[in-house]
This record gives structure tokens, C-alpha cells and sequence, in this order.
């Protein structure tokens, strides 16, 4: 059966760099086909799931730029994918896509989540430009607000320009590339909670996430460095399930 929302596909060059990777979600075969092919034809990497029960187990398993999220699906629903999503991540965009188009079903879609709202039948041009945009906008988050050379956390001073640090010891330490950018990270977001699928994706360019210990093992040594008790932190913290935050 032909997609009643069907859309004209574009011409176009696939970028040889991925401008990002987004996760389609969308029960309609002919319509996720078509919009996972002119997404990919713009040059993002596509994973396209039918339903939101693989659309909650492919966010687990991946880092995304993007979400594009239908919203009347069996089982479970895009609005309470979107929920589910944000008790763990609260900064990857998530545009919705729907047949209702009421100003109560585009204000539910927005106070579940959403970051955007594209009702049916739409405007392939408007949805690759909204796409676009809202990745942008996250990208711009995730950048330092400042670009910082050195940083004191009590006694301790970090150097980030000849990657070395004075440890609570007095001691003078070298820190990896990985070392430095993670604490960068932290120390740009501090007080809040960082996520390791944001921190996977930041420092070590991840996007399917591997299963070992990496993040922990350089929270330990970041807390042997500052910390006066490690086992007691002040500082670097883990965060249960989500991710760590610095506190200064």
C-alpha cells in the first residue's frame, strides 16, 4: 500500500563526511523507507526502527544526533519513547512527526520532550531543514563555553597546555590527550551531570558504546589526583545509571 504521506525524493550527492547519525523511528514501510533514503542521500547514517519498543533498545545501544520520532505507534507510543528517553538524556533533539495536527496534540508533543513538531503530510525540504537545525543547535551545547588553559581545584592546578597537573600531593603529573579532554568536558559542565553516552561521543568519538570499564577507570584516577579521600569524593562523581558530574 503507497505511504498516504508520500514525498517526492531528492537528486542529491552523499556526503563523503557524516554530518550525523539519526535514529528513525516510524511504523509506516514506505514512508521510513523514503525518509531514511534522503536522509542518507544529505549525508547522516540512518538506523530506521518500526515500533517504539526497538526504538528504546536502539538508544541504549547507539549515540544519536537526532531523533525523528512518530507518534502513533502500536505498543508503545512516540510520546512515552520520548519519556523514557528523557529520564536519561535530556539534550539529544527529538523532532516528533504526526497526523494530529490540533495546538493541543503539538503542546503534549512538547512538554513530553519534544524539541520539534512536524504534523502530516509535510514538506521534505522543511523536515531536512528543521533536522539540520536542531543538530546544529545541540552541537553548539556541547562546545566549550570557554576555552581554558588552566584550571585550579584546591590545591591542585590542571595544565591543559602542556598536559600536566600539581596533584594533591604536590606532585607534578602528565596527563593523556583523552585525560585532558575528558576533564575539560567535566569542568565546562560543571555541577551538572554529564552523560556517558555524551561522554563516549565527546572524547572518544564512540557511537555504538562498548562495554567496558573506560569512563570509571578515569574517574578513579582523576580522584587519586584531586581528591584528599578518594574513596569519599569532593569532587568527581558518579552518577548512578546516567553518567558523572564535576562539583567545584
Amino acid at each position: 500500500m503507497k505511504s498516504e504521506f508520500a514525498i517526492n525524493l531528492f537528486m542529491s550527492h552523499k556526503n563523503e563526511k557524516t554530518r550525523g547519525c539519526i535514529l528513525l523511528v516510524e511504523d509506516e514501510i514506505n514512508l521510513r523507507e523514503a525518509l531514511k533514503l534522503n536522509l542518507e542521500l544529505e549525508g547522516y547514517e540512518v538506523r530506521a526502527e518500526d515500533n517504539g519498543k526497538k526504538a528504546i533498545q536502539a538508544f541504549k545501544e547507539e549515540y544519536f544526533d537526532c531523533i525523528i520520532l512518530d507518534i502513533m505507534m502500536p505498543e508503545i507510543d512516540g510520546l512515552m519513547v520520548c519519556e523514557t528517553i528523557r529520564l536519561s538524556n535530556d539534550q539529544i533533539p527529538i523532532l516528533f512527526l504526526s497526523a494530529r495536527n490540533s495546538g493541543a496534540d503539538r503542546v503534549q508533543g512538547l512538554r513530553k520532550g519534544g524539541d520539534d513538531y512536524l504534523t502530516k503530510p509535510f514538506n521534505l525540504e522543511e523536515l531536512l531543514l528543521r533536522v539540520e537545525k536542531l543538530i546544529e543547535k545541540n552541537k553548539k551545547i556541547d562546545q566549550p563555553s570557554q576555552e581554558i588553559e588552566m584550571y585550579e581545584i584546591g590545591p591542585c592546578r590542571i595544565d591543559f597546555h602542556s598536559h600536566e597537573c600539581i596533584d594533591i600531593h604536590g606532585e607534578k603529573k602528565p596527563l593523556t590527550k583523552k585525560e585532558v579532554h575528558f576533564l575539560k568536558l567535566l569542568i565546562d559542565h560543571k555541577n551538572e551531570v554529564v552523560t556517558r553516552e555524551h561522554i563516549l561521543k565527546m572524547v572518544w568519538g564512540y557511537n555504538v558504546f562498548p562495554t567496558t570499564r573506560t569512563i570509571d577507570n578515569f574517574i578513579m584516577t582523576y580522584r587519586k589526583y584531586f581528591e584528599e579521600n578518594p574513596k569519599q569524593p569532593r569532587h568527581f562523581h558518579s552518577v548512578r545509571g546516567i553518567g558523572y558530574k564535576f562539583t567545584a
